[in-house]
């Protein structure tokens, strides 16, 4: 078996703003005997609409793809079709508007697993394989003067086209059909000795000679990273792109147990800083099926960049040519915490993959939790140790959307009718599922920089929320459940019939979601509790972290039980999720929608909350 020591960081060179995203990750089974990383690195058209709000778009849905569908038999597929719906995700974004055609961004993705490494690339990001003093560029170059090349080394030499730059893309993400995946279904096999290299193209500035020195010359995956950042710099290149770089070392078991620096799933957007402490800046991500409609800081950009940048389709076939159109800041400043918190680290957010196993805490935080629900919302209780609950009172509703709506998994719209039933106001937070695996025995999800007592409790499946209900029950005496697909629906709108239940517009300020403009960093969760409560008394509905649901997920609402049980039958394996999440675009936090994950899967966007029907 090998090991792999694994970092990675950016730069924006000469660019204003950054359009680069990279996310370093962790994969695993639920039952632990098969781990793998995964890297992935996509790189923002510059000067193009929202070309960073493209990349981390393309970063966080490969992401969730492939964490849904890992392990499997068939990776290479998983990774192809990965990439796939990376691509989607932007081509719903401009179906809804038009504005942000010419957006994209390419990617290349690696997993490395026990002794091999796997990948997906679209554009002319690299895979690096440096090896007995040698480096060799693993995946293709979807560049002219990659196909230019190629079409040399199969003898068949081909004169360059007139005023075609031999940087300019033959494929990309962008929305429209995908010319050319790289994605070998054989995988590379690794040894003791290698190292990866994946970066963006602003590693061009370095000759594969400077490169090559650079990995001989620094021992850890972090010292390679900062060097070779620090070479780009140095050099001092005019217009210097953006540039991300990530290095894996390979080693052997028998040596010390390496570090992997980042394991929580999160998309990282690094703005300019000398290495080796890059400053991390907020930045937007939307996911696939989650990429719906502008709010007003989206519709703002559209016009800026209809503005300013326009020429979009030229400056694409010329994108190494042409000085970057400044790109709108479409992040937000975080907002400061209240002052009785302790602002989270961001060198927290790094967890050790070598570190052993945590006991459990025997006395977890206890926190109370505020604020309480306004006046003329239902009565609220709590159950020992128990998360605090609020009475949903009994009514009829019209469940999923009409038949005029493109989401066909959202139809029929059909009447429900409900009995008396109550709700955790609040997402089940971090501080109360301490309780329970303390009381257990089990493992507390790790999440870094997440680990606010007041933060939602996220990387627990749908079995672990399961498990946290049944030991609930036992504890208070009382019928603790997962909500069905209905009980959550009906909480959710709480009387309201529009998209959202403060109306048909996402607004500004009313949740925690990619475009809610809330001054809060858009690539976690926040602590529960910070917005206002619908009608009903219940918290963050719509967005924070999506919530698992009992429900097996059914493509469709036909033969769906009218009393608010859960939906039976269906495809077991995969379980239904609701909310949308911090990451989640407008079509993605909307009442009626609806999403569906392998019941064993955790992420950083997936918590839950719970009913009481007794």
């Amino acid at each position: 078996m090998l090991t792999f020591d694994i970092a990675g960081a950016q730069i924006d060179g000469a660019r204003d703003y950054q359009e680069d995203a990279f996310l370093i990750t962790r994969l695993s089974d639920p039952s632990g005997e098969r781990t793998a990383s995964l890297v992935v690195v996509a790189d923002g058209m510059g000067g193009h609409a929202a070309g960073n709000v493209a990349s981390n778009m393309a970063v966080q849905t490969f992401n969730k793809h492939l964490t849904s569908n890992y392990p499997s038999e068939t990776l290479s597929s998983v990774l192809r079709e990965a990439a796939l719906q990376a691509n989607n995700s932007i081509t719903e974004t401009v179906r809804e508007t038009a504005a942000l055609k010419g957006m994209g961004c390419t990617l290349v993705a690696t997993v490395v697993e026990a002794q091999s490494l796997r990948w997906v690339s679209v554009g002319d990001s690299h895979l690096y394989l440096v090896r007995d003093r040698e480096i060799k560029k693993q995946n293709a170059d979807h560049s002219y003067g990659g196909f230019l090349a190629r079409m040399a080394e199969q003898g068949k030499p081909i004169e360059p086209e007139a005023g075609f730059s031999r940087n300019m893309l033959m494929s990309a993400l962008t929305g429209d059909e995908i010319a050319d995946i790289d994605c070998p279904e054989t995988p590379l096999e690794l040894r003791a000795g290698d190292r990866l290299v994946i970066a963006s193209d602003g590693l061009d500035t370095l000759s594969h000679g400077k490169v090559l020195t650079f990995m001989d010359n620094t021992g850890s995956a972090r010292d390679c990273v900062d060097a070779l950042l620090k070479a780009v710099q140095d050099a001092k290149m005019p217009r210097q792109d953006n540039t991300t770089i990530v290095v894996v070392v390979v080693g052997e078991k028998s040596s010390p147990a390496p570090k992997v620096e980042p394991t929580v799933t999160r998309l990282t957007n690094v703005a300019s800083a000398p290495p080796p402490s890059p400053r991390v800046a907020p930045m937007p991500i939307e996911t696939s099926d989650e990429s719906g409609g502008p709010g007003k800081l989206i519709i703002a950009v559209i016009l800026a960049l209809v503005l300013m940048g326009g020429g979009g389709y030229w400056y694409w076939q010329h994108r190494s040519q042409t000085a970057p159109v400044p790109l709108p800041d479409l992040t937000v400043p975080e907002q400061p915490p209240a002052p009785a918190e302790t602002p989270p680290s961001t060198a927290s957010a790094v967890e050790e993959a070598s570190a052993p196993p945590q006991a459990p805490t025997e006395k977890p935080p206890v926190v109370a939790l505020e604020p309480t629900p306004t006046a003329g919302t239902g009565t609220t209780f709590r159950d020992g140790a128990g998360p605090l609950m609020v009475e949903i009172p009994p009514g009829s509703f019209l469940m999923g959307s009409p038949d005029t709506a493109a989401e066909f998994n959202e139809r029929p719209q059909h009447a429900v009718k409900l009995s008396k039933f109550a709700i955790g106001v609040y997402e089940v937070t971090i501080a109360e599922y301490g309780r329970f695996a303390a009381a257990t025995g089990r493992r507390m999800p790790k999440a870094g920089a997440l680990d606010h007592p007041k933060n939602p409790v996220v990387f627990t499946s749908w079995n672990d929320a399961l498990n946290y209900t049944q030991w609930l029950s036992k504890n208070t005496g009382h019928d603790y459940r997962l909500p069905s697909e209905a009980q959550w629906e009906y909480a959710a709108r709480a009387g309201t019939t529009a998209n959202y239940w403060w109306g048909r517009e996402l607004g500004e300020g009313h949740a925690h979601c990619f475009a809610c403009e809330t001054g809060l960093d858009s690539r976690v969760p926040t602590k529960v509790g910070r917005f206002k409560p619908n009608p009903f008394g219940v918290y963050d509905t719509v967005g924070n972290v999506q919530e698992w649901v009992y429900d097996c997920y059914h493509d469709n609402y036909n033969g769906a039980p009218g009393d608010g049980s859960v939906f039976e039958g269906g495809d077991c394996r995969q379980r239904v999720v609701r909310g949308g999440a911090f990451s989640s675009g407008p079509k993605g936090l909307r009442a009626t929608a609806r999403d569906k994950l392998r019941a064993e899967s955790a992420n950083d966007s997936l918590g839950f909350r719970v009913v009481r029907v007794d």
